[in-house]
């Protein structure tokens, strides 16, 4: 996978050089290319904002010094033989970034990132670009950063671990919260390790108990445990027929019930005495 940034500050990118999405760098699946977005600008300050029509708070990115930039990051992967661009733009008024849309985005063969400063870009950008490619305005929470690289971080690392012998173990984020498959629409449950016994805590047994089934059962219960307890909309979103008799079981004395004739769970009414 091919990966262009283009931000006015490039030595915000350097965590892409350490840890899991290191080693994919080093290695060779990710190919990752940072571009300075002020080598784009032409005035003795280096200006990459102006003031926002219609007036108003802040300042607004310069459409000049995106467009120019864009169109040197496409060509240069286009001469690299890289195909297929998406454009990744980190803002708070884009679509949640899920799990779902991160398998999505790893399955591209190569990534273009925005991130913004200040109010954001000029709308113009982001339209022009959208006549070229795919273009996806992604938020990684309610709130409001200072500016996307550290969105370009959180979602570099979320799409990395996903390309092909990138982890140790290739079905390590087969049980991730949010995984599609059987866990979609769940969290992870707790995880254990070496000793048994520490400061007077014990792993749970049947963790000890080599029976594969019994202790599928019991992570996929403590994955509805946390889930319950921890995000509870995301079992109201649920379809009733992804859950198998077990899980209804499980989540009927958790004190969820499905909904007559509908697909979303809702909390099971207090019975009176």
């Amino acid at each position: 996978m091919r990966l262009d940034v283009v931000t006015i500050f490039p030595e915000y990118l350097e965590p892409l050089n350490v840890s899991l999405v290191g080693k994919a760098r080093a290695r060779g699946p990710l190919d990752v290319h940072v571009h300075d977005l002020r080598n784009w600008t032409y005035d003795r300050h280096h200006t990459v904002d102006d003031t926002p029509y219609g007036g108003g708070p802040g300042m607004v990115m310069k459409t000049d010094p995106w467009g120019d930039a864009l169109d040197q990051a496409l060509a240069d992967g286009y001469e690299a033989g890289a195909r297929e661009p998406v454009l990744v733009v980190p803002t708070p008024s884009g679509r949640p970034f899920t799990q779902e849309l991160a398998v999505e985005l790893s399955e591209r063969p190569w990534l273009i990132f925005t991130p913004a400063r200040y109010e954001g870009i000029d709308r113009r950008v982001m339209d022009e670009y959208a006549t070229r490619m795919p273009v996806h305005e992604v938020s990684i929470g309610d709130y409001v950063l200072a500016g996307g690289e550290a969105a370009v971080l959180v979602i570099t690392e979320a799409v990395a671990r996903l390309l092909p012998g990138v982890l140790g173990n290739a079905e390590s984020h087969r049980d991730d919260s949010f995984a599609p498959g059987a866990m979609a629409n769940l969290l992870e449950g707790p995880v254990y390790t070496k000793p048994p016994r520490w400061r007077g805590r014990d792993i749970p047994d049947v963790l000890l108990s080599g029976h594969h089934g019994k202790i599928a059962r019991w992570r996929r219960d403590e994955a509805f445990r946390r889930t319950v307890e921890n995000r509870p909309d995301l079992i109201e979103r649920c379809d009733p027929a992804a859950f198998d008799k077990k899980d209804r079981e499980l989540l009927s004395i958790l004190g969820w019930a499905p909904e007559p004739g509908g697909r979303f769970w809702r909390k099971a009414p207090a019975v009176e005495e």
